[in-house]
């Protein structure tokens, strides 16, 4: 049986951002995907806190997997990202997306990014398909 995730699998394979941020996936289905990252100490910033741009590739990487699961090449057309605690250094963060809408082309996604049971972000992700997939696409 194919994998029906298999473009989404081909779109992270090819992510070298977030290969470099030391992202995993942890969990992709239809719809939503679970992407988890350790900060390091070359990820705090003058405060000894994760950047919160940071915070905000982590969910637009765990959104692009979540988006892209569909199998259209899927990218993002904007997002919010309200940062409600900060993130510490060793704390491994996990962002959770999930399909809010799906209407033709365009898509809205909800993540939470928690630090164990404290939520740290919330982000909120608008997609565009681009159409068929021709090779590996981004968010």
């Amino acid at each position: 049986m194919p994998d029906p995730f298999a473009a989404a699998r081909a779109m992270w394979a090819a992510d070298a951002a977030s290969a470099a941020l030391g992202m995993r996936l942890e969990d992709l289905g239809e719809g939503s995907a679970v992407v988890s990252m350790r900060v390091r100490d070359d990820m705090v910033n003058g405060h000894d806190l994760c950047h919160g741009g940071l915070i905000a590739s982590l969910a637009d990487s765990a959104f692009a997997l979540a988006c892209n699961s569909h199998g259209p090449v899927t990218v993002a057309a904007g997002f919010t990202i309200d940062l409600l605690e900060p993130a510490r250094l060793g704390q491994v963060l996990k962002a959770h997306a999930q399909e809010v809408a799906l209407r033709g082309r365009s898509g809205l996604y909800d993540v939470t990014v928690r630090a164990g049971d404290t939520v740290i972000a919330e982000f909120r992700g608008r997609s565009r398909s681009l159409g068929a997939r021709t090779g590996a696409g981004t968010s």
